[in-house]
């Protein structure tokens, strides 16, 4: 017992034991390069870190870090590079005549023989050069809208919704559209007629959205026409309008015959 006494006691009194306090200020403490030297854990941010871009345009990314003398930044990326501009502790780079889909940047940093790094997304679109509603054509009982929406990119993004008197009649997403070139697309739909459409603006919308930013496209509004009269018809109309006036010369006839028989004699 008095042996097992002493060995804890030698130990507690060794220089080499980890006490508590000691033992917290090592999970605290600053990392140590393979070199021996120690230096402070710094982050390297690229912002911003998703920019959507019209095709063909220009974006500036901003490269910073908590280093506070970094020994040198670089910057990783396809995209043709403008001007760069420096300042403590960042540097922005231009990037110029984006036209790719996705396009992956990265920034790197170096401190004290550490080198970290940030990655931003590119993405360019195109909106709509035009959104065309062709004239409604009435068929029967259906009113035949077709929407042209021209040039866009990427397809696959975008919603294309008819709307009746402000209110929607049809939504379509693309999504099924995976190319990434340049594309025109059209909309056929079939709209069943009522007495309340006739003379009803209708408009279509091309609407594209990209991580919270939506650009809106919209058609030039059109009108839906009054049913026009179809042979039959006419044909029809003109029978009933027939008989009706005969009907009203002979009631008429019977009228006059009936009050001449009433006059007296002369």
């Amino acid at each position: 017992m008095g042996s097992l006494l002493l060995v804890l006691l030698l130990l507690l009194l060794s220089p080499s034991y980890p006490r508590g306090g000691s033992a917290r200020r090592s999970r605290g403490a600053r990392t140590q390069s393979p070199g021996g030297s120690s230096h402070p854990p710094f982050w390297v941010r690229l912002s911003p870190d998703f920019k959507a871009v019209p095709l063909g345009g220009s974006v500036w990314l901003n490269c910073s870090s908590s280093c506070p003398l970094p020994e040198g930044s670089s910057l990783r990326t396809e995209l043709r590079r403008g001007e760069t501009l420096s300042g403590p502790r960042w540097v922005s780079y231009q990037l110029l005549d984006v036209r790719a889909w996705n396009s992956d940047v990265h920034c790197f940093v170096t401190c004290a023989g550490e080198t970290r790094g940030a990655t931003a997304r590119i993405t360019a679109y195109k909106q709509p050069t035009s959104v065309i509603l062709e004239p409604p054509v009435l068929m029967g009982s259906d009113y035949t809208l077709r929407c042209h929406v021209t040039h866009v990119f990427p397809v696959g993004f975008f919603v294309v919704t008819l709307r009746r008197g402000g209110r929607v009649i049809y939504s379509e997403s693309l999504e099924r559209f995976t190319g990434l070139d340049l594309a025109n697309v059209t909309l056929t739909y079939l709209l069943r007629s009522r007495p309340g459409d006739f003379g009803q603006p209708v408009t279509c919308h091309a609407r594209l959205n990209l991580d919270g930013l939506v650009v809106l496209s919209s058609s030039a509004p059109a009108t839906l026409p009054v049913p026009a009269w179809s042979p039959a018809s006419k044909a029809l109309a003109s029978t009933s309008i027939a008989a009706f006036v005969g009907i009203f010369l002979v009631v008429g006839a019977l009228s006059l015959r009936k009050y001449l028989s009433m006059q007296p004699p002369a």
